[in-house]
């Protein structure tokens, strides 16, 4: 008997690792891989940066991608009925952390913005996990809701209740503030009801509701100085072109310098002189379109592009409304962060200070991103062991 069952545990545990979205897991990697090279080519010459270690960030991105693969393993195989009970605890835990990050001495202000916990060995960024935990909690509430009254779509009521969990992480990441954070949360928020089958009056709704929210901000002078900048940078870089503006103006001198084909990783002029700020963080795409020309930077392009198929994919063919709200978050989260880094560099977007998810460095984003990809094969696992059973 013990080896008919053990047997049995084989066999599912290969049926799971055939089961797994590989085009989704290829797609990831090699752009986790790829943003190793592109940090390690940003930062090998910058001595002040790396402490003399021409390797230290190659190192660090690449020990974040593989605590990241943990996660993601963990996620992935986590029963989904453990991912609805803890959920309301990760929500709390979020919470706990973006207000943590605006106590004086525990949050640290890094480019204008509260944002950091520094711990020992490392900083973490509250915000990165509270993207997914709002999409998750607003995916269970909504889930719940319908489960418990029997409906297909969701009612007004369920979607007041699902923004006033949104409401809190977004409060506190405007206090921050840190502006490009809250762009990402209002496009998951509104992926997330868009597919809850609620009426469309209510993505007008929050069009106009963020367009006033922007209106008061700006009333308010909710927004610091340096960030009115950056969106007057945005509209004519010319303007300040060695203080605002250097950072787009430099970011578009180092991509048309790459040309079609680039020059040569390692040899990119603009990055190997340090002209671009912050470029294996936020402007690690630069060095893409300097060092591996339009080639290269489309093909981190369509890598996305594979993801977020994927993505949807998933989000299609989920088997119950958790899984495919979850999903369809997920996919706003990355599609929107992707498209607004990489726009901001080309000057199409101001800017906003996001990572590019897995590419840029940073633990967690990284570690974020990888538990984020984790339940997107949760969610295709299950869909596909109840279609096998049926």
């Amino acid at each position: 008997m013990t080896t008919m069952v053990s047997a049995r545990v084989r066999a599912d545990r290969r049926s799971a690792l055939w089961q797994v979205d590989w085009m989704l897991v290829i797609g990831v990697v090699a752009l986790a891989a790829i943003g190793a090279v592109l940090v390690w080519s940003a930062t090998f010459q910058r001595p002040a940066l790396t402490g003399g270690d021409e390797h230290a960030y190659l190192v660090k991105h690449a020990m974040n991608f593989g605590l990241g693969l943990v996660l993601a393993v963990a996620a992935a195989l986590v029963d989904h009925r453990w991912v609805r009970i803890l959920t309301p605890f990760a929500y709390l835990a979020a919470v706990a952390g973006l207000v943590l990050v605006l106590v004086p001495g525990v949050g640290e202000v890094v480019n204008g913005s509260r944002s950091w916990i520094r711990l020992p060995g490392l900083s973490v960024q509250p915000s990165e996990f509270a993207k997914l935990t709002v999409i998750v909690a607003m995916a269970l509430l909504i889930a719940e809701r319908l489960e418990v009254n029997r409906h297909d779509d969701a009612r007004t009521v369920d979607i007041v209740q699902a923004l006033a969990i949104a409401a809190a992480p977004v409060t506190l990441v405007v206090l921050q503030p840190d502006l490009g954070t809250v762009m990402v949360m209002g496009a998951l928020v509104a992926g997330v009801i868009a597919v809850s089958g609620v009426s469309k009056r209510w993505l007008l709704g929050l069009v106009a509701a963020a367009v006033l929210a922007a209106a008061v901000a700006l009333e308010l002078h909710v927004l610091k100085d340096y960030q009115l900048a950056r969106f007057a940078a945005f509209a004519d870089p010319s303007q300040d072109p060695r203080g605002i503006g250097y950072n787009v103006n430099q970011a578009r001198i180092a991509i048309g310098n790459g040309g079609v084909f680039g020059q040569g990783l390692f040899h990119g002029s603009q990055t190997q002189n340090s002209f671009v700020p912050e470029q294996h963080t936020d402007f690690v795409f630069t060095v893409a379109g300097e060092e591996l020309g339009l080639l290269g930077a489309g093909g981190i392009i369509l890598l996305f592009a594979i993801v977020l198929w994927r993505a949807c994919r998933i989000a299609v063919k989920a088997r119950d409304t958790f899984g495919r709200l979850v999903a369809t978050g997920i996919v706003c989260w990355f599609g929107f962060q992707a498209f607004e880094n990489i726009g901001m560099t080309l000057g199409i977007m101001p800017v906003t200070g996001l990572p590019l998810p897995f590419v840029s460095y940073g633990g967690s984003s990284m570690f974020a991103c990888l538990l984020a990809v984790g339940l997107l094969q949760n969610i295709h696992l299950r869909a596909t062991r109840t279609r096998h059973v049926r």
